[in-house]
């Protein structure tokens, strides 16, 4: 990456933020290396003059220079954006300093030769293997300067009062530039090596890092959002609990982590040695037992001996009631291949009866006491018949023929046919809301006996009361944009326990003592073969709202 900052500017932004960081080190650094050469060079040195040391105040002039020259250049940084320019230009000024305090230092014979190295160092590290062979260069043609001067004769008139030799021989001047040059040059290719490796090390710590991170995230995605309970345990105390935990068992994260498992869900028995799928109930937050699914396995940690464990969880809740379903479903196949020979068992004798009975009545033979048994003869095998074709309508439903049925002219029809029965009290009254052209897409006979059997249980629940039944009625849509007819009927009757909520769709289940247990299973079994949906909401002593759904074409 910085071999492209050495050709262009900078254009990415974590690069560009990196690379100005180092030059900021770099201008820091060259103050604090010159003042702490200087000042140790003055402090120590001693009264024989061996070592060739500037006068104090050139001292001072050369400190302050390069303080001034740094906070210029500190500025310029704030608002100069091509780095690698300003990088080659302080790299060369460096060079440009250290042969001014060698030439005031003796030469050949400065102590401070050693500080090229700082520019060619700096030049690899930033600017890699061209920075720090330009840096080597200057520094060799800085050097080689200095051997030219002092060779000729030029030099400060202060050194003379030193132990300073000038170098008169061309051999003397050949060889030290040769084997500071050579040097240099071999700093700068040691330190872009240097340089090189530290990119290809920091480019693959960068790159593993952000595989790691992306591992983290994947792990965590998947740990959050698996539909699967996962709970992490260390010595029974849960470490880890995912939202899907929370979800079956109803608990928070912060609620159960730190405590024993045991404590929390008794009836998991957790078993590191645990190699099968194991199902018991557990209490929820709100009390309810739910069934779960439920293993546990070893969690290998590397570098730890403690025994971290992994428990999974499933809710079993819709698996049990699907399971619960289908062996409804299988005992209704039986009940429904049995229908034909039922129907045919009791059919005819109870025509029979019912038949003979009319005309023993219509033949005026009956005496006035005997009325009274053919009345309950006569009602009792019409109650039979009703119950044999709710069961056979129950056992084979019919496809229905959907047309459009004027639901208003319908609803009204069906009151006013359960008006004119015992069930329906006395002082009942029904409101009702349709609009007079409203149409519903249905089997008119099959809408026709749900209404019935739905407005029957509402007469039923408001038997002995002053009470009254709403009936409502609309076009709506649902979140697809799919357009249905929506009927709901509302009574303020006795309402459904809460105990029996959930099982009043199921077959011959009834709390009355003359009810089949067919009625809104039949219903139940019309809405489906309709493609719609119905829904009772109850409560006890308050009433109870129905809602059917029907699709439109």
């Amino acid at each position: 990456m910085l071999n492209k900052l050495i050709a262009k500017p900078v254009e990415d932004h974590k690069a560009a933020a990196r690379f100005k960081k180092q030059l900021q080190w770099m201008l820091f650094l060259r103050v604090v290396f010159l003042t702490l050469l200087l000042g140790i060079n003055v402090l120590l040195q001693s009264t024989e003059k061996n070592i060739i040391t500037p006068p104090f105040y050139y001292i001072l002039i050369f400190v302050g220079g390069v303080y001034l020259f740094t906070i210029c250049s500190a500025l310029i940084l704030k608002f100069f954006r091509r780095y690698s320019t300003f990088a080659y230009a302080q790299i060369l000024m460096d060079v440009i300093l250290v042969s001014i305090l060698l030439y005031y230092s003796g030469g050949s014979q400065s102590v401070f030769t050693i500080l090229y190295l700082f520019p060619i160092i700096t030049g690899g590290l930033i600017l890699s293997r061209r920075g720090g062979l330009a840096a080597a260069a200057a520094s060799t043609l800085g050097y080689g300067t200095i051997l030219c001067l002092e060779y000729f004769g030029y030099h400060p008139d202060f050194l003379d009062d030193y132990w300073y030799r000038p170098l008169g021989d061309i051999r003397s001047v050949l060889n030290y530039f040769a084997i500071h040059g050579l040097t240099f040059f071999i700093t700068a290719i040691l330190s872009s090596l240097l340089s090189g490796r530290l990119l290809r090390t920091e480019k693959e710590l960068i790159s593993t890092t952000l595989k790691y991170d992306q591992l983290s995230v994947l792990y965590k995605k998947i740990f959050d959002d698996i539909p699967s309970g996962i709970i992490v345990l260390n010595q029974k105390n849960m470490i880890s609990f995912n939202p899907a935990s929370e979800n079956i068992t109803g608990f928070r994260s912060d609620e159960v982590v730190g405590k024993n498992i045991n404590l929390s869900f008794p009836n998991l028995k957790v078993d590191a040695g645990m190699n099968f799928r194991s199902e018991v109930e557990i209490t929820t937050k709100d009390r309810k037992n739910i069934p779960i699914g439920y293993s546990s396995a070893k969690l290998n940690m590397p570098g730890t001996e403690d025994n971290f464990q992994i428990v999974t969880l499933q809710d079993l809740s819709q698996t049990k009631q699907l399971e619960k379903q289908m062996m409804q479903a299988k005992k209704m196949a039986t009940i429904g291949e049995m229908a034909a020979g039922i129907a045919h068992e009791l059919r005819n004798p109870l025509a029979a009866i019912s038949g003979a009975a009319e005309v023993i009545d219509a033949s005026g033979d009956i005496k006035s006491h005997n009325q009274g048994l053919m009345n309950i003869i006569t009602r009792e095998c019409n109650r039979l018949q009703n119950s044999i074709n709710d069961f056979l309508s129950f056992s084979k439903p019919i496809e229905p023929e959907k047309e459009w049925v004027p639901l208003l002219p319908l609803v009204k029809e069906v009151i006013q046919l359960l008006r004119h029965t015992h069930d329906w009290p006395a002082d009942c009254k029904s409101f009702i809301d349709i609009p007079e052209k409203m149409d519903c897409w249905a089997d008119p006979q099959q809408i026709r006996q749900l209404l019935l059997n739905i407005f029957h249980n509402s007469c039923m629940a408001l038997r002995n009361r002053d009470d009254e039944i709403q009936v409502i009625a609309r076009e709506d849509a649902d979140d697809s944009g799919a357009e249905k007819t929506v009927l709901t009927i509302i009574d303020n009757g006795r309402g459904i326990p809460d105990l029996i909520i959930d099982k009043i769709y199921d077959p011959f289940f009834t709390t009355r003592e003359n009810g089949t247990g067919l009625g809104l299973s039949i219903a139940k079994q019309i809405v489906n073969t309709h493609n719609g949906g119905i829904t009772i909401s109850s409560k006890e002593h308050q009433g109870t709202t129905t809602e059917v759904w029907l699709p439109l074409p």
